[in-house]
């Protein structure tokens, strides 16, 4: 059975996008930066590193994918257990990570990484083979809302946007380029 095509083009656009609202989002004044968020323990500084790093962890993501995508369905539904059983650990780390992350990369810093790993997802996303982009495997949906229960190399690529978006909400910058698409 043939797989539908991923629209490359649209999964770029959204890296493009994501890559010119950081950088607006970065503009703020260091006083923007250290004011809370809506709805986390993080200042908007803070949660823009976590928003950063949900793309950095797009490398490992992908290696692991690779990996389990061609084992047994099974392989991988128990690796997500463990990692299910694993989410308060992971909680806490992915709270500490922010906290510190922010201030040793500073603005310029996360700019930086921040277009670097935009730059290496897209050649990455044009160096897919078609057939690899629907491999899949389970991942551990009590670590994030937007992991599901099956996901494909397409829906990974996919992924760190939906994650940025929903935590651009989250933001308490002046109004603004954070403003929902």
């Amino acid at each position: 059975m043939d797989q539908p095509s991923v629209d490359r083009q649209a999964i770029h656009e959204d890296l493009e996008r994501a890559r010119t609202a950081f950088h607006e989002l970065l503009d703020a004044t260091d006083a923007d930066l250290r004011r809370p968020t809506e709805g986390t323990r993080w200042t908007n500084g803070q949660l823009l590193f976590h928003m950063l790093f949900g793309y950095v962890l797009m490398r490992p993501l992908l290696i692991l994918m690779r990996i389990f995508g061609r084992l047994p369905r099974g392989a991988s539904r128990a690796f997500a257990r463990v990692l299910d059983a694993g989410t308060r650990p992971f909680d806490v780390v992915n709270y500490l990570g922010p906290l510190g992350g922010a201030k040793v990369l500073g603005r310029r810093g996360m700019g930086s990484v921040f277009d670097r790993v935009i730059a290496g997802l897209h050649r990455r996303l044009d160096a897919e083979q078609e057939a690899h982009l629907s491999l899949g495997m389970h991942y551990p949906t009590r670590w994030d809302p937007f992991f599901r229960d099956v996901m494909t190399i397409a829906d990974l690529y996919r992924y760190p946007t939906e994650h940025f978006e929903f935590h651009r909400r989250q933001l308490t910058l002046p109004a603004g380029p954070q403003a929902a698409h």
